[in-house]
């Protein structure tokens, strides 16, 4: 279980502070070029703020079109009430680069935000970050209604047809990307999906190998994939954020801890179009090698207004997740309310979760789903698994939920163990009654 002891560290900054329009950043301006001046302005002010030992970036009000930002080491960049950074996108801004996006190392653009290897690094205020992400995200037919389908064709006439629904492209590469759907993890490979980038979308907050991350207060919205991606972090507080994706919104996740250390999330709102508040951490037997689970979380008192899942471990589990409180949050209309996923192939355990004081309401499917059969499919790309030796059979245990509160949903519990290995799944006490 989360160790309460223990104090998630909280960066310090001094005193110091600029504002970006001392360096030249310009509001109310949204063309490409503006944002690339907008970005070199803050990227300088962040790099003499940190190389002077730290301090405060300001973005005063106002909507300050940028491209791609880099936090480094002692620097908060506080975003006052109804100021905007609107991400503007852009080929040349967003080149190609190998990173870690569900579970395995693979190709995606730069992301809007990044930070690696920095230390007491801070986003906070009242304003907004917006990926701009209905530029880059696919729309699934069934998720519109029929006039909001049809007034994507004012932006793109790309559609593919796969056997669950048709799905609208923003941009002619985006298309070809889906068809091509170039992988790997070398130059050449990097070349040859250059063409198609904005196939590559990409996570809008990268926070990589950080340590003493706060983001507090500020809205994250309108992700070109996932909205907040912390990796391999230690010490990061989540503290009265506002993270908000459309419901269609593909692969739209709210926020995901994967291989991180000493989590707090705590009073913050989430609506995405997908898991809202997720844990990760790699994906099958490559993501073995390097050792790194997820664990001592606190998680509480936040509300998930929609999404695939409220809480959510996995389906990429395979370093471990444990040591995990998740307690006095709301779950309304979300598809399922509480959700951990793997597959045989994945590897990894799952243990000393607890969960309390969890109110669900209008779940459209299972308030508590624990299942071992979880496939992935994307588009029209499938992911086989399977196994190798016993390394590769994950594990979920001594998982504990008091206190579940559900009105409305089609089902109260789902277990589903690999087939033939019910011991994958054991020690689950839901409300007082052991199920397995």
């Amino acid at each position: 279980m989360y160790n309460q002891n223990y104090k998630v560290e909280i960066p310090q900054f001094p005193d110091r502070e600029v504002s970006i329009a001392e360096y030249g950043a310009k509001s109310g301006d949204l063309q490409i070029e503006t944002g690339r001046h907008n970005a070199e302005a803050i990227n300088r002010a962040i790099c003499e703020v940190s190389e002077q030992g730290g301090g405060t970036v300001r973005v005063p009000a106002g909507i300050w079109a940028v491209a791609p930002l880099r936090l480094l080491s002692g620097v908060n960049l506080h975003l006052d009430s109804q100021a905007m950074l609107k991400f503007i996108k852009s080929k040349e801004d967003y080149p190609l680069r190998i990173t870690s996006y569900e579970g395995q190392d693979c190709i995606r653009t730069v992301s809007p935000v990044t930070a690696e290897n920095a230390e007491n690094i801070a986003i906070t205020g009242d304003g907004i970050i917006d990926g701009s992400g209905d530029k880059w995200r696919p729309v699934k037919k069934f998720k519109m209604t029929a006039k909001q389908w049809d007034a994507l064709f004012q932006i793109s006439p790309y559609v593919i047809e796969t056997k669950e629904t048709e799905i609208w492209m923003p941009t002619e590469t985006i298309l070809e990307g889906n068809r091509h759907n170039i992988q790997g993890t070398t130059e050449e490979a990097l070349a040859a999906a250059a063409p198609y980038y904005d196939f590559y979308r990409p996570v809008m907050v990268s926070l990589r190998y950080c340590k003493k991350v706060l983001l507090q207060g500020a809205t994250f919205m309108n992700s070109p994939a996932w909205n907040i991606h912390p990796y391999f972090c230690e010490d990061l507080t989540v503290d009265s954020v506002k993270i908000r994706n459309p419901y269609y919104a593909q692969n739209g996740d709210g926020i995901d801890v994967e291989s991180c250390t000493n989590v707090h999330i705590h009073h913050s709102t989430f609506e995405t179009g997908d898991d809202a508040i997720c844990m990760k951490s790699g994906k099958n037997a490559i993501a073995r090698r390097i050792e790194g689970p997820c664990s001592n979380v606190y998680i509480h008192d936040c509300l998930v207004n929609e999404g695939h899942g409220g809480f959510v471990i996995g389906s990429e589990m395979s370093r471990g997740v444990k040591d995990i409180l998740v307690e006095n949050c709301t779950f309304v209309g979300t598809d399922v309310g509480v959700r951990m996923k793997s597959a045989l192939g994945r590897g990894g355990v799952v243990e000393n979760i607890t969960l309390r004081n969890i109110h669900m309401s209008e779940i459209k499917g299972e308030a508590v789903i624990l299942t071992m059969s979880y496939v992935l499919n994307s588009l029209n790309r499938n992911e086989t698994i399977a196994m190798e030796n016993e390394e590769d059979i994950p594990y979920f245990r001594d998982l504990s939920m008091e206190n579940i509160e559900v009105t409305g949903c089609r089902q109260f519990t789902k277990i589903e163990p690999l087939q033939g290995r019910p011991e994958t799944i054991r020690n689950v006490v839901v409300n007082g009654q052991k199920l397995v």
